[in-house]
């Protein structure tokens, strides 16, 4: 069995400049942890496959397309294929979001 402790994965993203982790990767998904310091914002970008993002911990800015919303702990977005997304902390508490993608992408993501 392997068991992850997720508070204490990730290292500096090179792209977006923010703590990720990844803690499951395979043919079929990818999972990665995501922490966002107060002020700390991803890049703009589009993912070639769907993608979920699920918030631990703090009230982060998601944005989808041309939505854009705060969203609290224990709260699910989806952000379908080829879409363009981005995740914020405007807040002063940290935020943690769980990101999977389904399937894994075999391309690279597009950054904005």
């Amino acid at each position: 069995m392997k068991i992850i402790d997720v508070k204490n994965t990730g290292e500096l993203n090179k792209i977006h400049q923010v703590k990720t982790g990844v803690l499951y990767n395979t043919e079929h998904a990818m999972v990665v942890h995501i922490t966002l310091q107060a002020g700390e914002k991803l890049k703009t970008h589009i993912t070639p496959v769907d993608v979920f993002f699920y918030v631990l911990e703090g009230m982060p800015t998601i944005e989808i397309g041309e939505e854009k919303q705060r969203v609290a702990a224990d709260h699910l977005v989806e952000s379908p294929a080829n879409i363009k997304h981005c995740i914020s902390n405007e807040t002063e508490q940290v935020a943690r979001v769980l990101v999977v993608k389904t399937p894994r992408p075999t391309t690279q993501t597009k950054v904005l």
